[in-house]
């Protein structure tokens, strides 16, 4: 599971155009992980995980990601925070933030006020998911 779980920007993709755009995911469900890293690495990109907010924040930091997906229940430190914590650093809150969630209710006004772009709602679509990555990493198909 930890090199799953662990995964530094990477690419794949055989003959596949690879769009060098680079996003993390921070969320601590291993299964959400495994099909999120799988479909976002098919359809081009290069992904890295983090399986709690103060890993989630280190990961932003050393490898400064196109886009985050990120959890707001999170051990160690919660999405709100992680989310605050992006976009109140000078070096990362550029990168959109997309959160993702179990409860629409839960995307409210206080995550838009930390700064989050989008959100979605788990159980989500994969399509859905890469749909959003485009949209945010600016990537054609």
């Amino acid at each position: 599971m930890a090199a799953v779980l662990n995964l530094s920007f990477a690419c794949h993709g055989k003959g596949k155009i690879m769009s060098n755009k680079r996003i993390l995911i921070v969320d601590d469900e291993p299964d959400i992980l495994r099909v999120a890293v799988f479909r976002l690495k098919k359809a081009g990109f290069e992904v890295a995980t983090a399986i709690n907010g103060q890993e989630g924040l280190e990961m932003a930091k050393k490898e400064k990601p196109d886009l985050i997906f990120l959890d707001l229940r999170l051990p160690v430190m919660d999405g709100y925070e992680l989310c605050h914590e992006l976009k109140t650093n000078d070096d990362l809150k550029h990168i959109p933030i997309i959160l993702l969630t179990a409860s629409a209710a839960q995307i409210g006004t206080r995550a838009r006020q930390m700064g989050a772009d989008d959100f979605i709602t788990k159980p989500f679509d994969t399509d859905h998911l890469i749909k959003k990555a485009k949209k945010f990493t600016k990537t054609s198909d």
